[in-house]
């Protein structure tokens, strides 16, 4: 069905073949969530683990950025991901950038963006989040993912208080909370990811957790390396290290690139594009090599969810032979549509068996 639809969204501007996308999610949500499970079943206790202290169905799940606002919850689990991670939230709302923000690269099996974390806010997204717990509107593991709002007037002290307010108002109602650190935390554009920057939104982060009384998991979403090979820059071995210091209960590999590294596109239509972040395909051996370097710092000891470029059972398998425990996916959904996830599932089964594994967790890391 999806190869049919795929040349008509094609033909609209990314963003608004999006929300046409999601609106028909919610269509369908509403009125045919059984029947979309029942057509996208396949389950299979071989996939099935507990990670930092939360049981994934599968290790099979939905990136941030598709559903900002924590809309189609339910429909994700519907279509099989094992979990959902919602936004990124901001503190306050942000309608984003100016449009055209969004752009496909389909030779690349990519996607670049610069939609300026639009989204309803963290307040609205917790109200959200908080009805569909009691109503009883999901059944998986729920992240939520949190940012800086964007607004470049928010820096240092006040850009870690914007994300503990974030962390107030979603961590009651999440299974887990990623931090988004690559946001600019300075006038001069440094992130997060800088040592002491870290240091100071973990260290708020965390006694904010335990003033709150809660014990849900808090995970780092990090920068991809600058090449798929080679030693890592420095920061990453001290984000490690800042990270398991605070009681960090994993990480994420990656987000978005900066840089246009491993296009065939041409100049002239990169420049068409701009600014923005690269996701898709030409990330995945960035991503793997930081899954496989992060699991070498750790000893293994710290939980990876591996996103970039996972459109396959192969790449997802990869993943997780590299130090993944869970992968994500979201630009590969755009290309290749919902099937996309009970397909990796199964095959995921089937590298299992030809590599004579009796379960996903046994692949973890065979290959870092």
């Amino acid at each position: 069905m999806y190869r049919l639809l795929r040349p008509l969204l094609f033909r609209l501007d990314p963003e608004r073949a999006h929300h046409l996308a999601l609106g028909a999610g919610r269509v369908g949500q509403a009125v045919a969530g059984g029947a979309l499970a029942r057509a996208f079943a396949f389950e299979d206790p071989r996939l099935s683990q507990t990670v930092f202290g939360r049981v994934f169905e599968n290790p099979v799940g939905l990136a941030a950025g598709m559903d900002k606002d924590a809309r189609l919850v339910p429909l994700w689990e519907a279509l099989g991901f094992g979990f959902t991670e919602v936004g990124s939230v901001t503190a306050r709302p942000s309608a984003g950038n100016a449009r055209p923000r969004l752009f496909r690269l389909p030779g690349d099996g990519a996607l670049v963006n610069r939609l300026g974390l639009n989204n309803e806010g963290a307040e609205a997204v917790a109200a959200r989040l908080a009805r569909l717990n009691a109503e009883g509107g999901r059944r998986r593991v729920l992240g939520v993912n949190v940012a800086k709002t964007h607004d470049p007037a928010i820096l240092g002290a006040e850009a870690v208080e914007d994300f503990a307010e974030s962390f107030r108002h979603l961590a009651p109602h999440a299974d887990y909370v990623a931090l988004n650190v690559s946001c600019p935390n300075t006038r001069e554009g440094k992130t997060f990811e800088e040592p002491a920057a870290l240091d100071a939104l973990l260290a708020r982060i965390m006694a904010e957790r335990v003033a709150m009384s809660l014990s849900v998991p808090v995970l780092v979403k990090l920068s991809p390396p600058r090449a798929a090979s080679g030693p890592l820059d420095g920061f990453y071995a001290e984000a490690v290290g800042i990270a398991r210091a605070h009681g960090v209960s994993g990480l994420i590999a990656t987000n978005t690139a900066p840089d246009r590294a491993g296009l065939g596109a041409s100049p002239a239509r990169l420049a068409a594009v701009g600014a923005g972040g690269l996701s898709g395909a030409p990330l995945a051996a960035r991503s793997l090599h930081l899954v496989r370097e992060l699991h070498r710092l750790t000893g293994g000891a710290l939980p990876i969810i591996g996103v970039g470029g996972v459109g396959s059972a192969e790449a997802a398998y990869a993943q997780i032979r590299a130090g993944a425990s869970l992968v994500e996916l979201y630009t590969a959904l755009v290309y290749h549509g919902p099937a996309l996830v009970r397909a990796i599932k199964r095959g995921l089964i089937r590298l299992l068996d030809r590599d004579g594994l009796a379960h996903v967790s046994e692949a973890v890391g065979l290959d870092a």
